[in-house]
């Protein structure tokens, strides 16, 4: 076994790849490469696809221009890492325990849970992995600013009915905006409560929208208003203008987009957080449907699950603080 004391005798050669690395979230491999339209070669969640970055809504961290770094010792793979660049994000497939006896050489990197609200890092983080026991792939400049797009944050235990809360708070902080106090926010699909829990944290007013019960906590919170009957029977002129549209509802993509664009044909909503969820097989027309709608943006969030998320900020409302 390799040690950080093993001898470097050949120099280290760096070679650009002409591919882009993306990193799929656990479990959705199928998913991103039926996306990319194949690939030329996948390494447990990371696929490597020839030619320069496309858009990937199910790739969960995208790795820019990925180099090769062919290398004879610890200490040597380690100085190549840090002459690029200083801060690394380890993903690791397979021989841990070298890639470890690397990432031990490498300044550290603190991974600390966020406390939400916070504002995304925005030192840059480089993505390596090891391909064989002397070759690196690794990426300076990678899509997410989080350790392979998978931001953690502390975690409220007793005051929200369930974890979804976690979508929204990552959905936020990766848009850098949130409705503040006093934001007028439709929550479709609202029960149990996560969602509205959480925008009444934040001081908005929130119509929360289900035929489903809503944890009674949640209901009786300052600023919330229950409307129990089907998000889709709403006429927007009859709910009037709001700040944010949010829905986490279970539906098929087709219903969601049309409830969507006959908001946006409204023009009564500023901003929308959705939920796409896929029952049964993944719906890549639905969700480039919703991708090619201007303005906005589908990605795999790390409290995803079989879903993703759209997002969409009017450009004019985002310029106010915390658009909300």
């Amino acid at each position: 076994m390799a040690s950080c004391s093993e001898p470097s005798s050949a120099q280290a050669s760096i070679e650009p790849t002409g591919a882009t690395a993306y990193l799929a979230p656990e479990g959705l491999v199928r998913e991103l490469c039926e996306e990319l339209g194949g690939a030329s070669s996948v390494h447990a969640r990371l696929v490597l696809r020839d030619g320069p970055p496309i858009l990937a809504a199910w790739a969960q961290n995208i790795w820019f221009d990925p180099v090769t770094i062919r290398f004879a010792s610890i200490v040597q793979a380690a100085r190549e890492l840090r002459s690029l660049q200083r801060h690394w994000a380890l993903y690791s497939f397979a021989l841990h325990r070298r890639a470890m006896l690397i990432e031990a050489e490498l300044p550290r990197v603190s991974c600390r849970p966020i406390q939400f609200p916070s504002k995304a890092p925005t030192a840059p983080l480089g993505s390596w992995t090891l391909l064989d026991a002397h070759t690196i792939l690794a990426a300076c400049r990678c899509s997410s600013p989080f350790r392979h797009g998978e931001p953690e944050f502390v975690e409220d235990r007793t005051g929200p009915p369930s974890r979804a809360y976690l979508k929204l708070w990552e959905a936020f902080t990766r848009l850098g905006r949130h409705p503040g106090p006093g934001a007028r926010c439709l929550d479709l699909g609202a029960a149990p409560g996560g969602w509205t829990w959480a925008l009444a944290r934040l001081g908005a007013d929130v119509i929360a929208v289900d035929k489903a019960s809503m944890d009674p906590r949640v209901a009786a919170l300052p600023r919330v208003t229950v409307r129990s009957e089907s998000a889709f029977g709403l006429d927007p002129r009859g709910i009037g203008p709001v700040d944010w549209l949010l829905s986490d509802v279970v539906c098929y993509p087709d219903a969601l987009y049309r409830l969507v664009m006959r908001w946006l044909d409204s023009e009564l909503c500023h901003n929308f957080v959705c939920t796409l969820k896929f029952q049964g097989p993944t719906d890549h027309d639905a969700a480039r449907r919703f991708a090619s709608i201007a303005g906005s943006s589908l990605q795999h969030l790390h409290h995803n699950r079989h879903e993703l998320t759209w997002t969409r900020l009017d450009p004019a409302f985002a310029k106010a603080p915390n658009a909300g």
